[in-house]
């Protein structure tokens, strides 16, 4: 199964973007390198709760 996760920007805190994990992996939360349109530029965005 999967489920929605919310990506949050790790320096400014505002949640942009929204993706899909596997419901099993819960050992760690996801993390993806995306755009912040807040601070204008590529930040590691991390799964919030």
């Amino acid at each position: 199964m999967r489920k929605k996760v919310v990506l949050a920007c790790s320096d400014c805190g505002s949640r942009n973007y929204s993706s899909e994990s596997n419901k099993d992996s819960k050992s760690e939360r996801l993390e993806i390198k995306k755009f912040c349109s807040t601070c204008n530029a590529h930040k590691v965005h991390k799964e919030t709760k």
